[in-house]
This record gives C-alpha cells, sequence and structure tokens, in this order.
C-alpha cells in the first residue's frame, strides 16, 4: 500500500498531469506503479495525453521528493486521503477535478452532515465583520463544519468565530502543511487543529503564491454543501471561488450591502447575474439548504438505499445526481478502476432501480 501511495505522491509532481489526467491514467493502468512503469508509446496512445505529457511520465526523476514528502506525512501524524479513500471528501469526490489525494491534520470530519464553506475580500470594511461574527452567532449549536481559506480578512474572521460559538472549523490552504500562511494566522491555526483542521492538495515546501489559489479554491468550494459569500469587490478572488461553486452545482449565498458599496460589488454582481441567493441572515440559508425541516421521506428512502452500497456505489450515485447523463468514459475519470469493474458496478445500480442506461454507453439517474 505503502508503494502505491508513493507513486501516487510522485504523480502529483509530475510536471503537465494535473488531476484530471491522473485519474484518467489510474483508470487506465490500475495503479500509479503501472503508469510510471508504462511504455512512452503506450501513454502517447491515449486520448487526450499527448507526446509532452507522456515525455514528462516517462523522464520523472523526483522519486526521492516523493518518499521525503512520505516520511514528512509519518513524522507529523498528517493524513494522506487518496481519491478512491472511504474518508476522502464525498462532496468534493463527486467533482470532475477532485484532487487525486490530499493532505489533511485535524479533528474534523470532511464528511460531516452539513458544511458551508465562507469566503470573502481581505480587506474587509466593519459591515463585513458584522455579517461575518452574526453568521457565525446564528449558527451556533448547529454543528455545521465551517471551511475557508486562513487568509486575511474574511477567512481569517470565519475561522475565527466559527472557534469561539463552538463550530469545527477547517482551513483548505494554497500551500504545504509544513508552513502557515499568514505567519499571523499561526496561533489560530493551531487552535483550530483541536476542534477542525487544515487540508491541501500541495506537498510540504510548496510556498504561498498567487497561482496555487485556484487550486485552495477549487477544494473550498467543492467539499461544502453551500458556499456564502460575505463581502467582496467584482474582481475579487471570492468571485471566483463562486463561479467554481456554480461549476459544482452548489448552493451559492451573498450578503448584499449599500448600493454604492465598493467591497459588496461582487456580491451584487453574483445575485444580479443569479449565480447566488440574496441571503439577510444564517436562517436564509439553513431554509434553502432544507436545514430547518426534517429530512423528507424521498431522502429517508435514498439514505437507506445508500446504506446498501458500497463507497464506490455511493459515489456513482452522488456524481449522477450532480451531472446526469454521464457518458461511460468520465466515469472511468472520476473513478479509477478497470472498465470491467465499472461495466459491474453499473449493472449492480441499474439492478437495483437506481440507475438507467442510455444509447451511447450514457448514464443517468432513474427517476
Amino acid at each position: 500500500m505503502s508503494n502505491d501511495i508513493l507513486h501516487r505522491i510522485a504523480l502529483t509532481m509530475v510536471p503537465h498531469i494535473g488531476d484530471v489526467h491522473a485519474k484518467m491514467l489510474l483508470s487506465r493502468f490500475g495503479d500509479a506503479c503501472s503508469v510510471f512503469k508504462a511504455s512512452r508509446r503506450e501513454l502517447e496512445k491515449l486520448e487526450g495525453l499527448g507526446p509532452v505529457r507522456a515525455k514528462a511520465i516517462r523522464s520523472f526523476d523526483g522519486f526521492q521528493a516523493a518518499e521525503d514528502e512520505l516520511a514528512f506525512t509519518e513524522k507529523y501524524q498528517i493524513s494522506i486521503l487518496q481519491f478512491t479513500d472511504e474518508g476522502y471528501p464525498k462532496r468534493l469526490h463527486s467533482c470532475y477535478d477532485a484532487p487525486i489525494l490530499l493532505y489533511y491534520k485535524g479533528e474534523a470530519d470532511l464528511n460531516a452532515q452539513r458544511i458551508l464553506s465562507v469566503v470573502g475580500t481581505r480587506n474587509h470594511t466593519r459591515y463585513g465583520h458584522d455579517i461575518c461574527k452574526t453568521l457565525m452567532q446564528e449558527l451556533e449549536g448547529s454543528g455545521i463544519l465551517i471551511v475557508s481559506g486562513l487568509a486575511y480578512g474574511i477567512d481569517t474572521l470565519a475561522h475565527r468565530h466559527a472557534l469561539s460559538h463552538g463550530l469545527p472549523t477547517v482551513a483548505a490552504l494554497g500551500h504545504g502543511l509544513d508552513r502557515i500562511y499568514p505567519s499571523q494566522n499561526k496561533s489560530l491555526a493551531k487552535q483550530m487543529l483541536q476542534n477542525g483542521g487544515l487540508i491541501t492538495d500541495f506537498p510540504s515546501g510548496t510556498k504561498p503564491d498567487r497561482k496555487h489559489f485556484p487550486r485552495r479554491n477549487r477544494i473550498t468550494a467543492g467539499i461544502c454543501d453551500g458556499l456564502v459569500v460575505i463581502e467582496t469587490g467584482q474582481k475579487g478572488g471570492s468571485v471566483i471561488t463562486a463561479d467554481i461553486a456554480n461549476s459544482y452545482n452548489k448552493d451559492v449565498f451573498a450578503y448584499p450591502g449599500a448600493v454604492h458599496a465598493e467591497k459588496s460589488s461582487g456580491c451584487h454582481q453574483l445575485i444580479r447575474q443569479h449565480k447566488a441567493q440574496l441571503v439577510t441572515s444564517a436562517s436564509d440559508i439553513l431554509e434553502s439548504l432544507n436545514w430547518l425541516r426534517e429530512k423528507p421521506v424521498r431522502e429517508t428512502i435514498q439514505s437507506s438505499l445508500f446504506a446498501d452500497l458500497s463507497a464506490d456505489e455511493s459515489g456513482i450515485i452522488r456524481f449522477l445526481s450532480q451531472k446526469s447523463p454521464v457518458h461511460l468514459e468520465e466515469l472511468l475519470m472520476g473513478y479509477p478502476m478497470s472498465a470491467s469493474n465499472m461495466a459491474g458496478m453499473l449493472l449492480n445500480l441499474e439492478i437495483k432501480g437506481l440507475i438507467q442506461s442510455l444509447p451511447g454507453k450514457m448514464y443517468k439517474l432513474k427517476s
């Protein structure tokens, strides 16, 4: 197992190989070891890979760095969550470009029943501070997991006020777990390890860099049930995170500000373009997510059905609930396994009456 983990870590370090291509490779070859053993000709034959990526894999010489990373995680008791693991965040798992592995340190359940991500500007106003503080006050006792990015501003406020009101909180980071950025948040990060955690898809040694933020934002957007934008300008990173969340079919919420408030102009833009629902309180968010009501009968029935499914089968159902219909090839990219195993699993789900096969190797949830 450790050998496969080592090679998966190495795969994330290969230039030009992103998570989508990595999952395709794992799907085709079965495990990461076999990917590196494949010939250049075998690799080049794969649709969408091409000679540049094939050469990058064949010429990769960073296995020592992968070994060092594995040793680092063992020394500091950092969990490596592989895409195929039961403990991998299931909401993120259903996103097409989810990382093939995550580094996690903390106590929070990344598959908690209810998860909200909270984002906003680094240069918040007093209004933004008060909104964030009030939101956490209103959520006290709910047990909702709060996710943000540990950046200056709204991120820091979200983590700090979540802890103040007894809510677990996790930070998605744009760097390795060997450092905390900004350094002023080291004490806050230490507190979060007791009732929350830190998560990243970057190995140790990776420094904070603006180009890393989109990958961090992808985790923030994908790991949650809903994304809340507190305060942001039109060109703020929070608007990008909201767009990512929309692409994942997540519920997005935005607090309005004064009509001409520059720091709220991004929220107004999201609301105006129907990319976010206008909210003024936690109850608006809870109501929209159906968290104020008892579970409907249909959801109870679905929960009982899920109890009889394997982790991979449940993942496929969640994937199809986000996007349907889906081609067999796309499912294989998202779930690294042989085509025969996938076919057997899909047949089993069809027999159970949960999915329906369509012409052209397409599949959808059964109505």
